[in-house]
């Protein structure tokens, strides 16, 4: 599969390398693909090159830059997964569109009906290792074509995330909630990146 990662930090070149290292052609879609930042990536390119012939596109980019980069690129028919989080800038609370979840509006500034949101919930350092003793994290995934879900919950899977179909798109604020629980538990309560939520079954 071919796959283009837009954005740099720490969520979008872990879940690169994780996909890279399973046989996934990856590129990576950097506002500057010559800078000596990027050089240990690979394969790099602007974002709207980037995306071109591409089977899936994750957005992985900080949210105060999603809505420029976003409506500068054509996503085609490619699945979008949308990793973001509206966070304010104290990355303590959410913000944005007042009846919108960040995933929707990401599905308004690409014009994809393939917008699925998912590795939203969690931080890198589980997406590079999500083994734990209780068994595997979960990684909720909602939208609305069935196809593009289950590409998602595929490459999830891959990389050792419990995936779980969590709903439709209108489901991903719900995920943007739980995002902020993780943040809350993990930084602001002091429990640290290495805590994972899990769905527990009898």
């Amino acid at each position: 599969m071919k796959l283009a990662i837009i954005g740099a930090g720490r969520v979008g070149t872990t879940l690169g390398g994780r996909w890279s290292g399973l046989g996934h052609e990856v590129v990576y879609g950097v506002r500057d693909p010559d800078d000596a930042r990027h050089a240990a990536l690979g394969t790099r390119a602007l974002p709207a090159d980037a995306v071109r012939g591409v089977d899936v596109v994750l957005v992985a980019l900080p949210w105060e830059s999603a809505e420029t980069v976003l409506r500068s690129i054509d996503v085609g028919g490619a699945v979008v997964i949308d990793a973001t989080n509206p966070l304010a800038a104290n990355a303590r609370e959410l913000t944005g569109h007042p009846e919108l979840s960040g995933a929707e509006l990401v599905a308004r500034w690409t014009g994809s009906a393939r917008v699925v949101k998912a590795f939203n919930t969690t931080g890198s350092a589980n997406m590079a290792d999500p083994g734990y003793p209780g068994g595997a994290p979960v990684m909720p995934v909602a939208g609305d074509d069935p196809d593009a879900k289950a590409t998602v919950m595929a490459l999830a899977l891959e990389i050792g995330f419990d995936a779980i179909d969590a709903g439709g798109l209108s489901a991903a604020s719900d995920l943007e909630h739980l995002a902020m629980i993780w943040i809350r538990l993990a930084y602001s309560l002091g429990h640290g990146p290495g805590i994972a939520l899990a769905l527990l079954r009898r």
